[in-house]
């Protein structure tokens, strides 16, 4: 497995990469990295290398895309999952540098000091000019309460700062901890002596600082931004301060980075710049890029995805929980498939038992995906198997029935132009096995080579397929049987089916003489990876 390192990140993660046995590392820069993509699996990269949908045809057997950091902005993540790539990232692993980068930013802004360094290495003495304030006593808005925000709030308190938040997602409970009041933004604004901002930038929170906003704020109120540029209208920000409203800004991140030659909001004093390096810290960097690794690295080996972006989030201990009726799904998928007829309409899940009070996004998924690879030559896994079938016009449906049951199972359901055909499985002993087919108990492992039959139920049937299979010297392993219990039409024989797990795989010669009976309506191949 070729592992494709774009930029530079800890030592310790890329050690702990050449660790793995049987993986080659390649260690490149954001310059080069594009000629090792042919055959790589996984892509390492923090924020120069921008992963296009360019880039993303140039490596066609990835898998996952590792982003030493929280911002995914410079990642394609439409493209990825149409591509059946995972994209995660390393949320929180800078926090604290971050925090600790705007308290930074909201003493330098409260005293003045990259001003009163300049004037002092000039050689003045503005002792006078530089009176400045307390952050103690002041009342600091937080917009946004996630990781980053929660460790401001922390080192806040140190400075005796009364501290509101406004974040619609946040637990309360978060907040109640923290001893911090949940207030809306306008109350936020009106109150607060310093705003800084901790949220992504989204259609609802791109341009929330616009001249509107300014307007409700406290007058004299001072602006930190180390999240995102987008959350910021410039131009609106730089008329707030050139009339008072806006005290000053500290500002880490831009739209564009770097800013353009002549940036407006550079030429005012009161504008503390730095070039986005709240989470650039030794610590931080450490920090992110041994976790990425160690996420990467899971997800390769044991496929926990953990901190994914662009597919359902799960914790370890509940994916390991779901993960056998994660294969289960993609096995009764493309059983299904392999047996069905015709151009596909809908498919519909029904979860029964336990499993139904599970988060079954990621077995959904699966199972599509199982369908959707014995038709489609592209690729379709976990990340990309519902923009697939949207894509091709397949309606899918859920339903949980959480009734009492010896067995968790799922069933499958099928509807195309030709009719409509269902399969149900469980996991037993860890292992997927198929229970029913079209309501027919029949009972093997979803494993392997197969045949499936559908039969009149007569006699003569199973010898016929014994022979047909031992003269083509295919050895049987399992032979499940199954029939109705009532004839479709009074009179004539029932109904009955039959699963044969074999050795090897049953070529379509094979499959034309098992027909050669006229009780034997249906005969094909199912083949499981």
């Amino acid at each position: 497995m070729k592992i494709l390192v774009a930029e530079p990140v800890a030592k310790a993660g890329i050690e702990l990469l050449q660790a793995q046995p049987d993986w080659k590392v390649v260690v490149s820069n954001s310059k080069e990295y594009q000629q090792h993509l042919s055959d790589t699996e996984a892509l390492l990269v923090r924020s120069a290398v921008k992963v296009t949908r360019e880039v993303l045809e140039q490596a066609p057997k990835l898998r996952v895309i590792g982003r030493a950091g929280v911002g995914v902005d410079n990642v394609d993540l439409a493209a990825a999952t149409a591509a059946g790539v995972l994209v995660m990232n390393t949320p929180g692993g800078n926090a604290v540098s971050v925090a600790e980068h705007t308290l930074a930013l909201m003493l330098a802004m409260a005293r003045s000091v990259p001003q009163a360094s300049s004037s002092t290495k000039s050689g003045k003495w503005e002792k006078k000019k530089f009176m400045g304030n307390e952050l103690r006593g002041k009342t600091l808005g937080v917009v946004g309460l996630g990781c980053i925000g929660q460790e401001v709030v922390k080192r806040a308190r140190a400075f005796e700062m009364r501290v509101i938040a406004s974040d619609p997602y946040v637990n309360p409970q978060t907040a109640k901890d923290l001893d911090v009041s949940l207030v809306d933004l306008n109350e936020l604004y009106a109150a607060s002596d310093y705003i800084t901002l901790h949220v992504a930038a989204t259609p609802e929170t791109i341009r929330m600082l616009s001249a509107a906003a300014f307007a409700k704020m406290k007058h004299g109120v001072h602006i930190v931004n180390c999240a995102r540029g987008e959350l910021i209208d410039e131009a609106a920000l730089k008329a707030a301060i050139e009339s008072g409203q806006v005290a000053g800004a500290a500002l880490d991140v831009y739209k564009p980075e770097p800013p353009a030659p002549g940036y407006p909001l550079f030429t005012l004093d009161q504008v503390i710049a730095t070039p986005h390096i709240a989470g650039a810290t030794e610590e931080a960097q450490e920090i992110v890029g041994v976790r990425i690794v160690e996420q990467m690295i899971e997800y390769l080996k044991n496929g926990i995805a953990i901190n994914a972006v662009n597919m359902p989030a799960l914790s370890p201990d509940q994916y390991r929980a779901i993960r056998p009726y994660v294969e289960l799904a993609e096995r009764l998928g493309s059983f299904l498939a392999q047996i069905a007829s015709g151009n596909p309409r809908a498919v519909r899940l029904v979860y029964v038992g336990k499993i139904s009070e599970a988060n079954t996004q990621l077995i959904r998924n699966a199972g599509i995906a199982g369908l959707l690879n014995r038709w489609l030559s592209r690729r379709a896994n976990v990340v990309n198997a519902m923009q697939i079938a949207s894509a091709r016009g397949l309606d899918v449906a859920e339903h949980h029935e959480k009734r009492t049951s010896h067995t968790d199972s799922i069933r499958l359901t099928l509807e195309t132009d030709q009719g409509v055909f269902t399969v149900e499985g469980a996991v037993v002993l860890d292992k997927p096995r198929l229970m029913q087919v079209g309501g027919i108990y029949c009972e093997v492992p979803l494993a392997g080579n197969l045949v499936y039959t559908r039969n009149a139920d007569v006699p003569g049937v199973i010898g016929h397929v014994g022979t047909v299979l031992g003269r083509n010297n295919i050895n049987i392993a399992n032979f499940s049987l199954g029939r109705r219990d009532q004839p479709a039409v009074p009179g004539e024989p029932l109904d009955a089916l039959a699963v044969v797990q074999v050795d090897s795989v049953v070529p379509e010669d094979v499959l034309v003489q098992l027909k050669q009976n006229p009780a034997v309506r249906v005969a094909r191949a199912v083949a499981l990876d």
